[in-house]
């Protein structure tokens, strides 16, 4: 079939191209997540949709094509999976994304991460789950109240996995990397966490989510990461069923030193911290501790045996 003709509509630049609709998108991704189209084909489309950016009925074709080549993950409880993607990894500050997975299944709720490493250079949050014991998983199965587990982007969808790869050669970021920020890899309920870097990003799932019908906590993140940043009070946006309602808003400044962060990015450090953390030995910094009783309130709304969350005030 080929996508040629895909690549004429959304390769006109910024001001000539033409988004794709819901089916049309589907079936170009599809085909690429196939394998079933050239590698020139692929670089075209990574690179026209880098210019042109993807459109919400887009993404949700895209995230329509990965779920129907996707092995999900089922679910045993009514409690809800809660999804953690994990692509970004750590640049200045350590990776706490594991922090924030861990505390959640304390709490008692089924947590799984997904993730692949996009960059050489960064520390992932699978670096720091090996530390911690916390080994890939290596079939998809359900995961139990309390467990956290971590799985490779290529169990999921090894489609996917080599169009994220394609990163290493062209250097820059695809549609992959958005899908994965969105998807739910489950076949029962699920809370998808989602950040986003730029504000552009923020509406554009701000409406897949909308469109999908999603259960889901939107804000931005660490360098990329859905955990929370520890020195600032971000906006927290939930989404039930797809209806958005401000959980937080951002307050203004950053904080100049957080107790116990450490200033190095490497995994044994931020092993420690998250130990630390759990043990009680240094406190949750308090960013992440808001984002996690919303985090708690959100699976309480979709399921009546979640965790009792936190009392939370919804702020205007």
């Amino acid at each position: 079939m080929g996508i040629s003709h895909y690549i004429k509509e959304i390769g006109r630049g910024p001001r000539g191209a033409r988004p794709l609709d819901r089916t049309q998108a589907a079936d170009l991704f599809g085909q690429v997540l196939d394998g079933s189209v050239t590698d020139l084909e692929i670089g075209a489309f990574c690179l026209a949709m880098r210019i042109k950016g993807e459109s919400p009925d887009e993404l949700a074709g895209f995230l329509d094509a990965t779920a129907s080549r996707s092995t999900l993950f089922p679910s045993t409880t009514r409690q809800p999976t809660v999804v953690l993607p994990s692509y970004n990894g750590a640049r200045r500050l350590p990776v706490l994304t594991p922090l924030l997975a861990l505390l959640i299944g304390r709490a008692g709720l089924p947590v799984l991460v997904h993730g692949a490493a996009s960059e050489d250079a960064r520390v992932t949050a699978q670096e720091v789950f090996a530390l911690m014991d916390i080994a890939p998983l290596a079939a998809v199965r359900a995961i139990a109240p309390g467990e956290v587990a971590f799985a490779p982007t290529e169990l999921i969808c090894p489609g996917l996995k080599r169009l994220l790869d394609v990163r290493r050669v062209v250097g820059l970021r695809n549609p992959a990397h958005s899908v994965v920020k969105l998807m739910n890899p489950c076949t029962d309920k699920a809370l998808l966490v989602a950040s986003y870097t730029h504000a552009a990003y923020a509406e554009s799932m701000a409406q897949t989510f909308a469109m999908l019908g999603a259960d889901a906590l939107l804000s931005r993140g660490l360098e990329g990461e859905v955990v929370a940043d520890p020195r600032r009070t971000a906006e927290l946006t939930g989404f039930a069923a797809g209806l958005p309602v401000q959980l937080q808003a951002q307050a203004p400044g950053t904080a100049a030193e957080v107790p116990g962060l450490p200033t190095s990015t490497d995994a044994a450090t931020a092993a420690r911290y998250t130990r630390a953390v759990l043990q009680g030995e240094l406190p949750v910094p308090e960013p992440i501790q808001r984002q996690l009783e919303h985090l708690l309130l959100l699976a309480g709304r979709m399921s009546a045996d979640a965790p009792t969350a936190p009392a939370v005030t919804e702020t205007a």
